[in-house]
């Protein structure tokens, strides 16, 4: 089977994200606009790619005020970088497990991260006519994208973690 385009969904998608706070909980948060599309063949793992543009300044937490913060230069820099991109370079893997291989920017600095990825399978909706789905996670390192503010803590630690647990939810419709 040849290689089939797809285009990400995002009102049947999610970008989410976790970061350790005040050491001892855990807050969530997800992005409400990005766009992004893959190339799958399920014969030739390699051959397959995948992209996608995310709008940092629709970060949503459901803190208004924290959201407000997160879109500053103290974290996103929303107005000087308004997106974080991801391109993949290599996809391996078969069944339902790929690792997948890729450029992310964020900041205006670009690294290479790797995604644990499940392929959920292909589905045939009335309506929305045939669909493909994904599960994805990764590990990044803020301050390896610039990410640096912190706060010390009255107790002597830090406000935040540095590592973000980023998990990604996707469905695809086929291009036409």
């Amino acid at each position: 089977m040849a290689p089939q385009t797809w285009n990400i969904d995002p009102a049947h998608s999610s970008v989410g994200f976790t970061i350790r706070h005040l050491m001892i909980s855990k807050v969530h948060g997800n992005f409400t606009r990005w766009t992004g599309s893959l190339v799958f063949d399920e014969a030739d793992p390699g051959a397959s790619k995948v992209e996608a543009q995310i709008e940092v300044a629709s970060v949503d937490t459901r803190e208004p005020n924290r959201d407000a913060h997160l879109r500053t230069g103290d974290f996103f820099d929303a107005e000087k970088f308004p997106h974080m991109t991801f391109k993949s370079t290599k996809i391996e893997g078969s069944g339902s497990d790929y690792k997948v291989t890729g450029d992310l920017t964020l900041r205006g600095v670009t690294k290479s991260v790797v995604l644990d990825v499940e392929y959920g399978g292909k589905s045939n909706h009335p309506q929305l006519g045939e669909r493909i789905a994904f599960s994805a996670h990764t590990v990044i390192h803020r301050k390896e994208f610039g990410v640096i503010f912190n706060q010390i803590l009255d107790s002597g630690g830090l406000a935040l973690g540095e590592k973000v647990d980023i998990v990604l939810e996707v469905q695809a419709g086929r291009a036409a």
